[in-house]
C-alpha cells in the first residue's frame, strides 16, 4: 500500500492520528472489533492500557494473518467505555501505540459507549487497511 497521510495546516496539529489518510492498493481487509480476550475467550488485563495492549495486538494479529502490517491501516475506531479515562491515560496508550504499531497512524476516533460485547472489556479497536 501507499499511504498519504494528510494533516492540512489549518486543522490542529493531530497526536497520535492522521486528519486524514489515502490509500492505495489493491486489497481491502476490513478488521473486526477486537477487545482483550485472550485464545481462551477470556478478557485480560485489569487496567485500561493492559486492554488496550491486548486489543491492539488482537487486531494487529489478525492483519498480519491477512498478509498486512500496521503501515496499511488506513481506518482504526477505538471504542472505549470511559472517553474520561481513555484521556488520562492518553500519553501511555500513545507509547503503547508506537511500540505496537509503530508511528504511521491511521485516521483515528475514540467513542464512548455504554458496554461493549464483552462486559469485561473497557476498549475495542476496528478497522480497516488496504494492502499492496
Amino acid at each position: 500500500m501507499t499511504a498519504e497521510r494528510v494533516n492540512p495546516p489549518d486543522l490542529s496539529p493531530p497526536a497520535g492520528f492522521s486528519h486524514a489518510v489515502v490509500a492505495t492498493g489493491s486489497r481491502v481487509v476490513f478488521l473486526a472489533g477486537q477487545t482483550a480476550l485472550d485464545g481462551d475467550g477470556k478478557v485480560v488485563g485489569d487496567t485500561l492500557p493492559e486492554q488496550f495492549t491486548r486489543a491492539l495486538t488482537n487486531l494487529l494479529t489478525a492483519l498480519r494473518a491477512a498478509g498486512g502490517a500496521p503501515a496499511d491501516l488506513a481506518r482504526v475506531t477505538v471504542y472505549a467505555t470511559d472517553v474520561a479515562a481513555y484521556r488520562a491515560h492518553a500519553r501511555v496508550l500513545g507509547r503503547i501505540w508506537r511500540d505496537v504499531a509503530g508511528r504511521d497512524y491511521p485516521a483515528m476516533a475514540v467513542v464512548e459507549v455504554v458496554r461493549l460485547w464483552d462486559e469485561e472489556a473497557m476498549v475495542e479497536l476496528d478497522g480497516f487497511a488496504v494492502l499492496p
